[in-house]
């Protein structure tokens, strides 16, 4: 089963988005991810299996110095 994560973060910039790709795209349990950078909240938006939570997600970008939070619905 396929979960989508939805997350308000601080990354502006194509380049931040780039430091990211590694750390993303490598993730074993992540699927497919984007960042809305026109969105005033810079969307992060994460297609997952079921075994990633959005407390990992937020530990992963934490660590790489990133602000990251649950989007409210």
């Amino acid at each position: 089963m396929m979960e989508l994560l939805i997350f308000q973060t601080d990354i502006k910039t194509k380049k931040k988005v780039k430091s990211l790709k590694p750390v993303l795209s490598n993730h074993s349990d992540i699927i497919d991810w984007s960042i809305d950078l026109e969105d005033i909240d810079n969307v992060l938006r994460i297609e997952a299996t079921a075994n990633l939570s959005e407390k990992e997600v937020i530990d992963l970008l934490q660590v790489e110095g990133f602000c990251i939070e649950t989007l409210p619905d």
